[in-house]
């Protein structure tokens, strides 16, 4: 049974970059064919694809958050991360990473085979 857990601060400045850590255990996300992804929902909105890393450390993000966006991976310790900058309160949400065996781009609940249980960032001064 694959488990992803989220972690990082709750609260973030306006302007500040976001970071999260999502940790895997279950299997290893070298594993092949496997992409590892990033989605969020903000309070009131439908889920978002921010982006992903596949298992041969490729990297695919959102044309809407590319160039604020970085996924990059800790293999030795089975984890990938997000970074945000220059966010706003409108990047306020529920941040989940997500597995899966191919690379979707329009995030829907049964696209991915699992999910961490989501971590709430909200973003103000």
């Amino acid at each position: 049974q694959v488990q992803l857990q989220e972690s990082g601060p709750g609260l973030v400045k306006p302007s500040q970059t976001l970071s999260l850590t999502c940790t895997v255990s279950g299997d290893s996300i070298t594993t092949d064919y496997y992409y590892w992804n990033w989605i969020r929902q903000p309070p009131g909105k439908g889920l978002e694809w921010m982006g992903a890393i596949a298992s041969s450390g490729s990297t695919y993000y959102s044309p809407f958050l590319k160039s604020r966006t970085t996924i990059s991976r800790d293999t030795s310790k089975n984890q990938f991360t997000l970074q945000l900058s220059s966010v706003t309160p409108e990047d306020t949400a529920v941040y989940y990473c997500a597995s899966s065996k191919r690379l979707i781009s329009i995030a829907t609940i049964d696209a991915y085979d699992y999910w961490g249980q989501g971590t709430q960032v909200t973003v103000s001064s």
